[in-house]
């Protein structure tokens, strides 16, 4: 029986895997939800769907922070079972994966470890960096480019990368995602109305309310608790105060755009200039994002098509082609030697 080869994508709030034997993207929440500490309950969507809701006895966690796996265990478990779940699930396959790459080679190998080590017992992992898998999935010729600049927002990072020549130049990863924007909104909510929301709930008014529209009076009414009363109610909130809290978040995010611009070479930056800014992962998908990076930054800038899943079909080529699996590599190399 042929072995099948998996693409991974694990994200902060979502795991993206391509089954090339089915030739098919699916993904699912990167949740697992333990009761009394030491019994899964649920995993994957099943477990999301109980995120702020669940009883005291139920732990809903989350095994990956910041972009890197904190939870080794509960991810290795989480991965095992959604890859089973409903799906013809094959021992001895191979795994390419997507990594962040501003983060240190020990975390890196936590990705490799992750599978290599499982119940799956893979036969083959190579890693790819989630920058050079977002430009092939923009269906970028990354080998041959002067200079791309792919900015990924996340679920808890934004991770801004410079390609030229098939490899990176420069690279940052930002502790700022779709979470942070959340936040924001939550903390805004509460000093400017005494009213108490979900982090859920900021999730729905962000996704709702674009950041650089025309418009500026709409008013969305969500459910919270009033912290004078204490009594769960229903307020009306505005785009301008959404606006507001996303403000400093957005800001920071131009200037690293603008720090790594000024550091890259010069001619590295004409080509980008040329070429454009790219907008990939889940949060790309606000509406107007697009138009406030290109009046900040002063190049055009554009959205990928299926932003959220841009690196998993980046890496559905990868795993297509015999000559763009040249972009990953074995952390069985020589070059990390040092590292088993």
């Amino acid at each position: 029986m042929a072995r099948n080869i998996y693409g991974l994508d694990l994200g902060s709030y979502e795991i993206k895997v391509y089954d090339k034997k089915k030739d098919t993207i699916w993904k699912e929440k990167d949740v697992i939800a333990i009761a009394d500490k030491n019994e899964i309950f649920a995993v994957g969507d099943d477990a999301y769907e109980m995120y702020e809701k669940a009883p005291s006895n139920i732990e809903v966690v989350f095994p990956m922070k910041e972009g890197v796996i904190s939870r080794f265990n509960n991810m290795q478990f989480l991965l095992q079972n959604l890859l089973k779940k409903d799906r013809q699930f094959a021992r001895g396959s191979e795994y390419v994966i997507a990594v962040p790459t501003d983060v240190t080679e020990v975390e890196k190998k936590a990705f490799f470890d992750l599978v290599i080590h499982s119940t799956a017992r893979a036969r083959e992992v190579n890693i790819v960096e989630r920058s050079i898998a977002d430009a092939v999935g923009l269906n970028l010729d990354v080998k041959n480019t002067g200079g791309l600049f792919i900015a990924n927002f996340g679920g808890e990072t934004t991770e801004l990368s410079v390609l030229a020549g098939g490899g990176m130049v420069m690279n940052r990863l930002l502790k700022i995602g779709g979470v942070s924007f959340d936040l924001a909104v939550v903390n805004l909510v509460r000093h400017s109305h005494d009213f108490l929301i979900g982090r859920l709930t900021a999730e729905v008014l962000r996704k709702n309310f674009g950041i650089f529209t025309s418009d500026s009076e709409s008013v969305l009414t969500v459910a919270g608790r009033d912290l004078i009363t204490g009594v769960p109610m229903q307020k009306p909130i505005s785009i301008s105060l959404v606006r507001a809290a996303m403000k400093d978040p957005l800001l920071e995010c131009v200037r690293a755009i603008h720090s790594l611009l000024d550091r890259t070479p010069p001619e590295v930056r004409r080509a980008i200039h040329e070429n454009g800014i790219f907008l990939t992962g889940g949060v790309a998908n606000m509406a107007g994002l697009e138009t406030y990076i290109e009046e900040m930054v002063g190049i055009k800038t554009r959205t990928a098509l299926d932003p959220d899943i841009c690196a998993v079909t980046g890496l559905k080529k990868i795993i297509m082609s015999k000559d763009l699996r040249k972009l990953a590599y074995s952390m069985l190399d020589e070059n990390y030697r040092w590292m088993r």
